[in-house]
This record gives C-alpha cells, sequence and structure tokens, in this order.
C-alpha cells in the first residue's frame, strides 16, 4: 500500500511539473501546501503518533477494550478541539504566516499574495489529515497497517485529476490546486475512520482532559512537536532560505525532496510505522532483549536497503529528473537545477532514514525528552549552515544555492541520527549484534560496484532530454534493473543470505 501510495504521489508530481513547471505559481503553491503538511507532520505523524501509540499499545496490552475505547474517544475529542482552533487562526492568520515562512515573496512577482489566497484553503488539511493520522496510530497498534498506508493514495488520486483536468482550464489554477487539497482531506478521513470504528475501539469523539490517558499523551507530545520532526523543520527553514534565491527554488527543491521521498516513504517510515508498535510492547511488556534486538534488525535493513537508494539517487539524478519531470513547461534548465537539488538530498539520505527507526527506540519508551535536545543540536546546524554559507552565496551569485541547502539538511540530519544512536548505546537499550563488520562490508563492496555500473550506463543527461519519453522511461527501468541486479548478486556472491535476515 505504502509503494502504491508513492508511484501515485510521483504520478501527481509529474502532473505539476508538466503542467505547470516551476514558475512562480508553483513556488506559491508548495509553500501553501507545505505549510500545513509541516504542522500535519509535527502534530499528526511526528509527535502525536510518538506520543499517542506508545500509550495506545500500553492499554491494549494492560488494560480492557472499554478502556481502550475511552482513550480514543477522550484524545479523538481533545485533539481535534485543538486542531480546529489551530486550523481557524491558520485562516485568519495567512498573510502573516506566509510572511513568516516566506518572507522573500514579497519582492514582487505575485507570489505572496496568490500564496496567502491557497493557504486559506490548504490550511484546514492540518485539521482532517491530523485526525486520520490518529486513527492511522490505532489501526497500527493492533497491526491493521493496510488502510493507514492506502489513505495517502487517495490525496494523490484526487490532485493528479485537479492538476490536469481542473486547474488549467480556469481563470486561477493555483487556488483550484488548493481547493483539491482541502478536498482531498476531507475523503481521506471519511474513508479510514470506519475502520477504527468497525475495530471497536473508537465512537463518539468527547472533551477527555480529565482523562489520566489523554493528558499523559499530551505531556508526551509538547516536546515531542520539536524533537521528533527536527528534519521537517531543517526543509522548511530551506524554503525560507530559497525564498530569498532564484526565483524556482522552492519548486527545484520540491520536485527532489519527493524523488529522495520515495524510498523514505515505500521503505524507512513503512519500517518505523511497524517498529514503533513493536517496541512499545516490548518496552511494556519488559523484554530488554527484544527491544534491543529489534532496533538492531532495523538499522540493518535501513543499511541493507536505504544506501543503495542513496547511491542510486545520486549516480542516476539527472537521468530521474529528466525523465520524471523533463517535459512541457519544465524546461532543460529547471532539469539540471532540480539534479542538482537531487544529488544534494540523496547525500542525506541514509541520515534521514536513521533518524526514523532510532527515533522509536526513545518514544517507545516515553521519553521524548531526549530527542529534543538532539533536535536542538542538528537543528542549530542547520541554520548556522544556511545563514552563514548559503544566503552569502546565493548573494554573490553561486550558481546553484538551493543545492547547498539540501546538503546543509542532510548535514544535520546525520548529526541527529549519531547523537541519538550514541544515546541508545549509552544508556545499554541498544546493543549491537554480532557479524556487523562483516555484514557493512558486503553491503559497502555491492553498493560499490552498483555505483561504477550506473556512473557507465548513465551517460550525459543532454542525451536524456533528446529522447521520446517511451525511450527515457526503458532505459531508466533498465538502469534501475541492472544497478539492482548487480547490487544483490555482489552481495550474494559475498555470502549475505535471507535466512542471516531473518535470524536477527
Amino acid at each position: 500500500m505504502t509503494l502504491l501510495s508513492r508511484v501515485t504521489g510521483m504520478l501527481r508530481d509529474m502532473m505539476y511539473s508538466q503542467v505547470f513547471g516551476a514558475g512562480p505559481l508553483m513556488d506559491a503553491f508548495f509553500i501553501a501546501f507545505k505549510i500545513p503538511n509541516f504542522l500535519r507532520r509535527l502534530s499528526g505523524e511526528g509527535a502525536f503518533s510518538q506520543a499517542f501509540v506508545p500509550v495506545v499499545s500500553e492499554y491494549r496490552i494492560r488494560r480492557t477494550q472499554p478502556e481502550v475505547k475511552e482513550l480514543v474517544d477522550g484524545v479523538a475529542g481533545t485533539f481535534g478541539v485543538a486542531l480546529f482552533v489551530i486550523t481557524l487562526i491558520g485562516v485568519i492568520a495567512a498573510p502573516v504566516i506566509i510572511f513568516m515562512f516566506a518572507p522573500g515573496f514579497r519582492s514582487g512577482g505575485g507570489r505572496f499574495d496568490l500564496a496567502v489566497d491557497m493557504l486559506r484553503w490548504t490550511f484546514p488539511y492540518l485539521f482532517f489529515i491530523s485526525l486520520v493520522s490518529l486513527a492511522s496510530g490505532v489501526l497500527n497498534s493492533y497491526g491493521r497497517f493496510g488502510s493507514a498506508a492506502f489513505a495517502p493514495v487517495l490525496l494523490n488520486v484526487i490532485m493528479i485529476i485537479t492538476a490536469y483536468l481542473i486547474a488549467p482550464s480556469t481563470p486561477n489554477p493555483g487556488v483550484v490546486l488548493a481547493v483539491g487539497v482541502f478536498v482531498a482531506g476531507v475523503i481521506q478521513l471519511a474513508f479510514i475512520w470506519p475502520f477504527m470504528v468497525r475495530l471497536g475501539v473508537a465512537g463518539w469523539p468527547h472533551w477527555g482532559w480529565a482523562h489520566e490517558g489523554v493528558r499523559r499523551v499530551a505531556r508526551l507530545m509538547l516536546p515531542g512537536i520539536f524533537g521528533s520532526s527536527v528534519a521537517q523543520v531543517s526543509l522548511l527553514l530551506d524554503s525560507l532560505v530559497a525564498s530569498f534565491l532564484l526565483t524556482g527554488s522552492i519548486s527545484w527543491l520540491y520536485y527532489a525532496d519527493r524523488l529522495v521521498e520515495f524510498p523514505m516513504g515505500m521503505f524507512t517510515i513503512a519500517l518505523a510505522t511497524v517498529v514503533l508498535p513493536a517496541l512499545s510492547a516490548h518496552h511494556a511488556s519488559q523484554s530488554p532483549e527484544r527491544f534491543s534486538s529489534t532496533l538492531d534488525w532495523s538499522v540493518r535493513l535501513v543499511f541493507l536497503f536505504v544506501t543503495p537508494a542513496a547511491v542510486g539517487l545520486l549516480a542516476l539524478a539527472g537521468p530521474l529528473i529528466a525523465t520524471i519531470y523533463g517535459y512541457g513547461k519544465f524546461d532543460a534548465r529547471d532539469v539540471q537545477m532540480a539534479t542538482y537539488a537531487l544529488m544534494a538530498y540523496s547525500l542525506g539520505l541514509i541520515g534521514f532514514s536513521m533518524v526514523k527507526v532510532l527515533a522509536p527506540g526513545y518514544f517507545a519508551r516515553q521519553d521524548t525528552r531526549t530527542p529534543v535536545r538532539v533536535g536542538i543540536i542538528s537543528l542549530a546546524v542547520n541554520m548556522v549552515c544556511n545563514v552563514g554559507i548559503v544566503l552569502p552565496l546565493g548573494k554573490a551569485g553561486f550558481p546553484a544555492p538551493h543545492a547547498l541547502l539540501a546538503i546543509s539538511t542532510g548535514l544535520s540530519a546525520f548529526v541527529n541520527s549519531g547523537l541519538l544512536f550514541r544515546g541508545l548505546k549509552r544508556a545499554g537499550v541498544y546493543r549491537a549484534a554480532p557479524g556487523w563488520a562483516r555484514f557493512a562490508g558486503q553491503v559497502l563492496v555491492a553498493n560499490l560496484a552498483m555505483a561504477l555500473l550506473l556512473w557507465w550506463i548513465g551517460g550525459d543527461v543532454q542525451g536524456w532530454l533528446d529522447a521520446h519519453a517511451a525511450r527515457r522511461a526503458v532505459r531508466l527501468l533498465g538502469c534501475v534493473f541492472a544497478g539492482a541486479t548487480v547490487y544483490f548478486a555482489v552481495l550474494w556472491l559475498c555470502g549475505l543470505r535471507l535466512r542471516d535476515l531473518r535470524r536477527a
């Protein structure tokens, strides 16, 4: 289901690039959509999920079904009221919010007013999608992952229809895209809530601040709002700085980030979604050995699958951008600029992924304070790099300053993951299982072999742009298949077997 979500998301982004390109309209739309999406990842998928899932998992193991239902209804009602107030403030204060997150839009080009109009339609998406995340957390705690993973497909399908069939024929296509986001939020909530009701753990939401479980979720959530979503804060800071750079910088970063998010969403986030309830259950049942082995298993899987994804994105950055986005209004310059951003983001993919699988090691133990401290340090690194290096170089005429933003974000992710790993080791929560040196060597050799092949067969970007769409697609699929074949073949020749991972 996650794979289906990512594929339809890629199709959605292809519609954006072909129909609207990377100009002022898309810069404004991406900011208007990124703000509620950013807040959703803080409140819904970020801090809230990390606080709510361990508590509901504990209730599921140690309490009765009616008590679980009372907790869910109380959290849904209380969380819903808070979200409604935040949404109302966001709609009213749209000009102030756009100025905060994209002050460079005030310089002209109509991007500021357009982004304000869009935000008034996209901000309510926060209300609906955060409640979708609540339902997803409950379903995941009960081992029901399919419906929660399918919900984003509905957003993608609605936005494809809006971008390709409806918006181009209207006098204000940007606002129509924003209305599509609003509609998608309503439909996603209407889709997923009945699954939770049929599970017997949800009824009518109500105000439940007096409930002990609701208060515990709130206490865990408040510090985690920052700590669990540092990567999102970094990306938003990129947009803020990018608003002062060349027109199109926000769009180039968005299109590149979406390709990095593909392996992140298809594998890393799916893995983290499964690992958090498992770790929470091991902690609740006081099984430190299983807790540690689950963490070790997830870290090994990240190295096995994410490192070749990062190498592939780096080696095939130009062909990927040209094949997926390089049509219509997305011209050769846009392809080149987005390629720089993708190469830069690919360098940080391992850091982003490690944060996703290491942070649950804290949240499952209901420790949200340590990730906050770590997050502050990594965010400071990002801000210093952006303000001290990227902005001055951008003003000095550096040809692709937006790529430096992506490198800065990746660096902060490595700082974040490194500090999280050190904390787990020092606390004795994570103990590496035997065989890591041999496993790391196998993965390294396989990645080197794949990288050499991809650099050789990838060729020059101009050759891809000169070919028609079908030829690009066939050639790209061939490159991906060849790279994957070499990678797993070398792993096998080096002695790695599937049973080794199953045993781990």
